[in-house]
């Protein structure tokens, strides 16, 4: 092999070494950026969560203190009146209709004491952390039989049902806003609530039997996105159907994070 065709082989080999060198340095670069995007991608769902988580807690709060408000004019604030007013009568009754007024301000301060017990729970401001999810979910719709809002049938497969805290939370959220739009819009004086749990997913569904609406011109306000969105950042998914004089059937699917995303 005479020097000319060393020189070649030399150029070809170096040629073809830089072009591997290249190859390698631009799929290196491919690699760093999809990983920036990545990792700037979790950074910016995870801020939305806790944006998302943040605004829950809120509205929960405000909920609960429109809730205890309502609770301590409309039925503390009468029970307490009564018995005032039946304290007046002790100085004009006798013996015996003392006795049997006496007993009876002796009930309604003791269904006062109970109610102001049952009202601290609910103040508690991180009820769905406190109690489970189960449990925040059965005092919901306790407070909305106790306000006769709606008659409620309850069914639910496990009672030991657990969730993370924090998607508990924004799960409890999107349920209580599904609610109050059947409360507000649905003209139904009762309300289907069940929970369905499964080994990978829980399944809620929400039906009412009110006035409906025509899927076809459904307008998607941004009350039904900002649920939407909220299912989303928790791995769950909302769906609605209605048919006019029917009613409407809310379906959310959460699904239950593997071992190793925790």
């Amino acid at each position: 092999m005479n020097l000319t065709e060393t020189d070649f082989l030399l150029t070809i080999t170096t040629f073809i070494i830089l072009i591997v060198i290249l190859m390698m340095v631009l799929v290196y670069g491919i690699f760093i950026k999809k990983k920036s995007e990545l990792l700037l991608s979790q950074q910016r769902k995870e801020a939305l969560f806790e944006q998302e988580l943040a605004i829950s807690q809120v509205e929960i709060k405000e909920q609960t203190l429109n809730y205890i408000g309502q609770e301590l004019h409309d039925d503390l604030g009468q029970k307490l009146s009564v018995a005032r007013l039946m304290t007046n009568k002790l100085a004009r009754a006798d013996e015996e209709e003392k006795t049997n007024i006496a007993h009876e301000i002796n009930l309604l301060i003791g269904e006062c004491i109970q109610d102001i017990r049952n009202l601290s729970k609910v103040f508690i401001s991180k009820q769905v952390r406190h109690f489970g999810f189960v449990e925040s979910l059965e005092r919901e719709i306790s407070r909305i039989e106790r306000l006769d809002l709606l008659e409620v049938e309850y069914v639910i497969n496990n009672h030991e049902l657990e969730i993370n805290s924090d998607h508990a939370l924004i799960l409890f959220r999107i349920i209580q806003e599904s609610i109050n739009n059947v409360i507000k819009h649905a003209r139904s004086n009762k309300v289907l609530i069940k929970v369905d749990d499964h080994p990978n997913f829980t399944e809620i569904n929400i039906n009412d039997y009110g006035v409906g609406f025509n899927a076809e011109h459904r307008n998607d306000g941004s009350g039904l996105e900002n649920i939407k969105n909220r299912a989303k950042l928790i791995d769950a998914t909302f769906k609605i159907n209605s048919t006019e004089n029917l009613g409407t059937e809310i379906t959310i699917t959460y699904k239950k994070p593997t071992p190793w995303k925790e």
